[in-house]
């Protein structure tokens, strides 16, 4: 890069002696056009202001106020600098505002969510409704789970939160259960063998769809537990996603054992029983990254998700 000739009489200012309290006190003296209504705008002593101003001058090369009949006058310079000082400092000041009392109603926010496909059905998509009436300026940005990277994403700031499974979570993520989810046995409205009192024999004949989360797994902890009692189910279907899964059921004689949440509401469709024998259920939580953990905006996010969350608990228990 070629560097950049300056005429003698004109020199790059060097920026490492200007702090933020120096700007704001050129704001002060620009308004004010005095120096002592300037300090006490400040709540600083006179001779601080002057000294300030003594600075100021040096690094603008200019001198900024000159003395008139009443006050101060603002040189031509430093009514050029009066309106981008002023915006500059008022972003600062939303900045701080913000990053402290975060206004859900008017600041915007952008928040990276990584999660399950379930989670997004199950949890995500009443998240977004409520918040599009509270915090109409914050957009979510879903992202692909990736569990082993999930950490160092967030450390390098491409994911802020983090709503799954707590059992394997990396556990130097701070974290907050959101809420217990247990599953249920679905089948289609007028299946011909699908009932509440249905046996473990008769459950294990049926046609099951089981979700195989890395794909093209037939076998999960339930046949397990079915070998143990000499069982083997009749499994015809290895999915990928629990999201396709009751769409699937509806329309054929297949049955599924799926998160109850994730076919709340579709009780004219699915029929939903408990399951003939012991399914162990799993918690879902969100994890965050210490960098994150302050700002006033994330927290919120937080809080709220949660509320949601507990929410849709009592929906689903009651």
């Amino acid at each position: 890069m070629k560097s950049q000739n300056f005429p003698a009489s004109i020199s790059p200012m060097d920026t490492r002696r200007l702090d933020l309290n120096l700007l704001v006190t050129l704001e002060a003296l620009l308004i004010e056009q005095n120096v002592t209504r300037a300090a006490a705008r400040l709540h600083l002593s006179q001779p601080a202001v002057s000294a300030q101003l003594s600075r100021l001058r040096d690094v603008f090369n200019d001198p900024l106020l000159v003395p008139a009949q009443r006050g101060m006058t603002p040189t031509v310079k430093a009514l050029e600098l009066l309106v981008p000082l002023r915006q500059a400092l008022d972003q600062v000041r939303a900045t701080v505002t913000t990053h402290l009392n975060f206004e859900p109603a008017t600041t915007n926010l952008t928040v990276s969510i990584a999660c399950t496909d379930y989670v997004q059905a199950a949890l995500i998509k009443h998240l977004v409704v409520a918040m599009r009436r509270e915090a109409p300026g914050v957009r979510i940005a879903l992202r692909i789970l990736d569990v082993p990277q999930l950490e160092l994403q967030m450390t390098r700031g491409e994911v802020d939160l983090a709503v799954i499974n707590m059992n394997g979570a990396p556990p130097a993520l701070r974290s907050q259960h959101l809420y217990d989810e247990s599953y249920v046995l679905i089948g289609r409205r007028g299946h011909p063998s699908l009932r509440a009192d249905l046996t473990v024999d008769e459950f294990a004949q049926l046609e099951h769809v089981v979700v195989s989360l890395r794909g093209g797994g037939f076998s999960t902890s339930v046949d397990n537990a079915l070998v143990a009692r000499g069982l083997r189910r009749n499994v015809v279907l290895s999915a990928s996603s629990f999201l396709p899964v009751p769409e699937l059921v509806a329309q054929s004689d297949c049955v599924a054992l799926v998160p109850r949440r994730l076919v709340e509401g579709r009780g004219e469709q699915l029929l939903c029983v408990a399951p003939p024998l012991p399914v162990e259920g799993f918690a879902i939580g969100m994890f965050w990254h210490e960098r994150s953990g302050g700002h006033a905006g994330f927290k919120w996010v937080r809080e709220f998700i949660a509320l949601v969350a507990d929410s849709r608990a009592s929906l689903v228990t009651g």
